[in-house]
């Protein structure tokens, strides 16, 4: 299949004829990539609730897919015919604050290594998976994918930004020269089960209902938050990310990253209230506004994904809900 365009804005997707031809087989190799994470475990939840046989995941301490030759050696063995690059190092806004150096190198390294085993065995599908924060800190919302390179980075996340950038071009190189359909997404905020509620590692969300917890368990009676409130994100349940992947997987062929996102945005302040309400606390909270905000408003513009056949179904309430009930049945277990 050759590619349908060469720069970071082509804009050229699947017809239905090549549609037709991009279901993937059930029984076939595929690989998930840091299939332990958040991201890489729902995909894999989702993979087998639709009847993949034969589904590959190794931990970090089995592969290390910084170690190239490690790398070369599994993909040679393994000859997956679909990989799914979700292993990533990634954190909030402290994490990439604090270690830019990691963020950058090893994701780097992570994605050279894969996407260099994967083209070597002649990966016949590949999905690269990025993140929303791969664009300008100013970008005009909601964003759509050819805003990409357009503006400054927010400096918060610069560096995994780049990481993120370098992957996205990576697939399309390929596509360029050796002309394989393979293919990147990015989605928005990311939360649900097997998430990182970690202090210094985790994302606002996941952030926000360990602090709450804490504070009802321990009866505090106000919690402070950091930054002002103010700022808007969109939040997608993980396994609706992981139901738009396989989609993607088997309804798009195109250069140009896929957002994926619900269209939808809510501030700080109100999914602090929507957790605090979700874990029960009642307690005061204030702000900090001492600590960033990160960048202003962050909204996906979806349609391109729609226009694929896709929507978000999980509503946020619901899927807040429903990951305080996870994390309250698995909190001696997780990274806290």
């Amino acid at each position: 299949m050759t590619p349908a365009s060469t720069g970071l804005s082509g804009t050229t997707g699947t017809t239905a004829a090549q549609a037709s031809t991009l279901r993937l087989d059930r029984d076939a190799p595929i690989y998930v990539a840091g299939h332990r994470g958040l991201v890489g475990s729902a995909i894999w939840r989702r993979l087998t609730n639709d009847g993949f046989q034969n589904l590959i995941g190794l931990s970090s301490s089995e592969l290390d897919l910084k170690d190239r030759q490690a790398t070369f050696d599994f993909f040679a063995e393994a000859k997956p015919t679909t990989v799914i690059l979700a292993a990533a190092k990634v954190g909030g806004i402290l994490g990439n604050s604090q270690y830019p150096v990691d963020f950058l190198s090893e994701n780097l390294r992570i994605q050279v290594n894969v996407m260099d085993a994967a083209l070597e065995q002649r990966v016949s599908r590949l999905l690269f998976l990025g993140s929303s924060c791969i664009y300008p800190k100013m970008a005009p919302q909601p964003i759509r994918e050819e805003y990409l390179l357009t503006g400054h980075l927010e400096p918060t996340n610069d560096a995994y930004a780049i990481a993120k950038i370098a992957g996205i071009l990576h697939v399309q190189s390929v596509r360029r020269q050796y002309g394989l359909p393979w293919i990147s997404a990015m989605p928005t905020n990311l939360y649900g089960p097997g998430d990182n509620f970690s202090a210094t590692g985790s994302h606002v969300l996941p952030g926000l209902i360990r602090r709450y917890h804490e504070a009802k368990r321990t009866g505090a009676t106000e919690v402070t938050n950091w930054g002002s409130g103010s700022p808007r994100r969109e939040f997608l349940h993980v396994d609706d990310m992981a139901d738009a992947c396989l989609h993607l997987l088997e309804n798009y062929d195109g250069p140009e990253q896929v957002n994926i996102g619900t269209g939808t945005d809510v501030s700080i302040k109100e999914l602090a209230t929507m957790v605090a309400n979700a874990v029960g606390y009642s307690g005061q909270v204030k702000w900090d506004t001492t600590k960033p905000d990160g960048t202003p408003r962050k909204l996906l513009d979806v349609s391109k994904l729609e226009a694929a056949g896709w929507k978000a179904r999980i509503p946020l309430h619901e899927g807040i809900a429903s990951t305080v009930d996870w994390f309250l049945q698995h909190h001696s277990e997780i990274r806290t």
